[in-house]
């Protein structure tokens, strides 16, 4: 059945329309929008992905560590560039936590990235949105997916060493600790098991998992006999061992094929195959790179949305290693 509208209804349902995009608009300026350096700094994203390209091409451990300074950074009071922040006489940052301390890299790109930015858009582009962007970019130049991102988070003027401390997942963690950690900020166990898929890339040091090594059982008797040639049981503590034996520069699903054989890194790596929970999940995405690939970039997208610093909050730091 056909239905008419009297041309003033049109007129007045234009009228609404125009009136709600307004009043939208002025609500979405103090809000996270796809589009929120479309004109105030047009090639800040394009500014981004080049830095990005040519620090992970020089090299390519570079993808994992920018994917990881975004996950330190959002896990510990949400996406707002704390983990940025030195420690000063007055002022103590999150660099020092365990999780961070001697770990941490991609400071130096990140610098890099807010120098190009602060000589094209001066004080237009936060170290919080630099960090978030990067982790994206650093995924695809190494052969994972992409994902959209909602900009506009400003950066925080404080830190928490305790909140680092405490909030970040230990590698140490049983099944149930990691479960509970993720589930703290917001995140299944599926989403958990899909984030955890970053190890597909990057690499850790032996000090993280010389115990694994040496003294536990659920890991393959060779996999565990190669890492020991580099990772004695005393001394070599920053040597390091990739995550993913197969295809360390790869962001594929190998690093879930090498849990059904064992061949897990750190502890908290095999616990997602370890006659738990998630056993299935692992399974899933060992056989379905694409289900993997999706769910991870969901997953991601969720935690960039973490509790960011928005409108009038916080500030765009000059400097991402000082407050302004």
């Amino acid at each position: 059945m056909a239905h008419y509208y009297s041309s003033s209804a049109v007129l007045a349902a234009i009228r609404y329309y125009l009136l709600f995009s307004l009043f939208v608009g002025m609500v979405s300026a103090n809000l996270l929008s796809p589009l929120f350096y479309e004109r105030t700094c047009p090639n800040a994203l394009t500014t981004i992905k080049s830095a990005v390209d040519s620090a992970v091409s020089r090299e390519p451990r570079m993808g994992a560590s920018l994917l990881r300074l975004h996950f330190h950074d959002c896990f510990v009071q949400g996406c707002d560039a704390s983990v940025l922040l030195d420690d000063t006489a007055n002022f103590i940052g999150e660099k020092t936590a365990f999780p961070n301390i001697n770990s941490l890299r991609g400071f130096d790109v990140i610098d890099t990235i807010k120098s190009q930015l602060e000589n094209m858009c001066p004080g237009v582009v936060s170290c919080a949105d630099i960090v978030t962007v990067a982790a994206r970019d650093s995924v695809v130049a190494l052969g994972g997916p992409s994902w959209f991102l909602l900009l506009g988070r400003r950066d925080s003027t404080t830190a928490n060493l305790g909140a680092a401390n405490s909030d970040l997942p230990s590698p140490a963690l049983n099944l149930s600790g990691l479960i509970s950690a993720f589930s703290n900020k917001g995140f299944t166990a599926q989403e958990m098991v899909a984030l955890s898929g970053s190890h597909t890339i990057g690499q850790a040091r032996c000090e993280i998992f010389r115990d694994r090594i040496y003294n536990e059982t659920n890991i393959d008797s060779s996999y565990a006999t190669s890492l020991k040639s580099n990772c004695p049981s005393t001394g070599g503590d920053d040597n390091l061992g990739p995550l993913d034996v197969t295809s360390p520069t790869s962001f594929d699903n190998s690093y879930f094929k090498n849990l059904l054989r064992k061949k897990g890194l750190l502890h908290s790596d095999q616990q997602l195959f370890n006659g738990g929970s998630t056993d299935f999940q692992v399974v899933a995405y060992s056989s379905d790179l694409g289900s993997f690939q999706k769910d991870f970039a969901n997953a991601m997208v969720k935690m960039g949305n973490l509790s960011p610093l928005t409108g009038r909050s916080g500030q765009i730091r000059k400097n991402c290693r000082k407050v302004n």
